[in-house]
């Protein structure tokens, strides 16, 4: 075989190669994040839905400040955020970047992004927050409540002090009040102590609490259709599980 053949052979075949696994990588981020659930098929999308038209949340607009589970990350980019706008009519801001934690470790961290992302001249009625994920997974310190409420006496390398950090930089940049959100209860001990340190934060700051570890029980017909895995739920899992009982927790803070 003449070599210039021989090289057009190669070039063929590795382009090919190139071409399967690439759309192989594609094909699997497209499921990864969701586009070949049914659980995530047109029934469940936001603009679906009907509007509740005497929602207490109506009008309201909020900072929503989070990870993947705030992003959606399983459920093509939508979560429990966009189905209070279709069906309680607010205006959000939403800060989520997936894999993001609490504690203070980066540019991409609820602090940096709080900061350096969100305009603190805008007028948010409410703030919304989540208890990441991430930082249990990171194993990230869980350190204790400060005595103090002065921002630069928090210690935001570790979780609580970033958390402290998050609610007054909050409350005292928009004066409104401030809710973190914790996920439904998984195989996770350190991220049980993280939803254990959110009485003391109630007691202290005043803040809301919407506690799904707690609360919403996991032992249902419909986890599977409702979770991705074991933290990231579907657009079934947002829409029907997770949206009303955040609606009825929201609309208590609001009346």
């Amino acid at each position: 075989m003449k070599k210039g053949k021989l090289v057009k052979i190669i070039v063929i075949v590795f382009i090919v190669f190139v071409l399967v696994n690439g759309l192989g990588t594609a094909g699997y981020l497209l499921n990864y994040r969701g586009y070949f659930s049914k659980f995530n098929g047109k029934v469940y999308a936001a603009s679906e839905q009907e509007e509740i038209v005497e929602s207490p949340l109506k009008g309201k607009h909020v900072l929503f400040l989070g990870s993947s589970v705030t992003k959606g990350e399983r459920s093509k980019g939508v979560s429990f955020v966009e189905y209070l706008g279709a069906r309680d009519g607010i205006t959000y801001v939403k800060e989520a970047v997936s894999g993001t934690t609490l504690v203070d470790n980066g540019e991409n961290s609820y602090v940096q992004r709080l900061i350096n992302n969100v305009n603190a001249n805008e007028a948010f009625d409410l703030v919304v927050v989540q208890l990441s994920t991430n930082d249990a997974s990171q194993n990230l310190e869980l350190g204790a409540l400060s005595s103090s409420q002065n921002l630069e006496d928090f210690d935001t390398s570790t979780i609580t002090g970033a958390m402290e950090y998050i609610i007054a930089y909050c409350q005292n940049t928009w004066n409104c009040p401030v809710v973190f959100y914790t996920s439904p209860q998984y195989d996770s001990s350190a991220y049980s102590a993280m939803v254990s340190v959110m009485p003391q934060l109630e007691d202290k700051w005043g803040i809301e609490v919407i506690d799904m570890w707690n609360e919403l029980s996991t032992d249902i017909p419909e986890y599977s259709s409702y979770m991705a895995d074991k933290i990231h739920p579907t657009q079934a899992g947002y829409l029907k599980w997770w949206t009303p009982f955040f609606e009825e927790k929201l609309y208590a803070l609001c009346q």
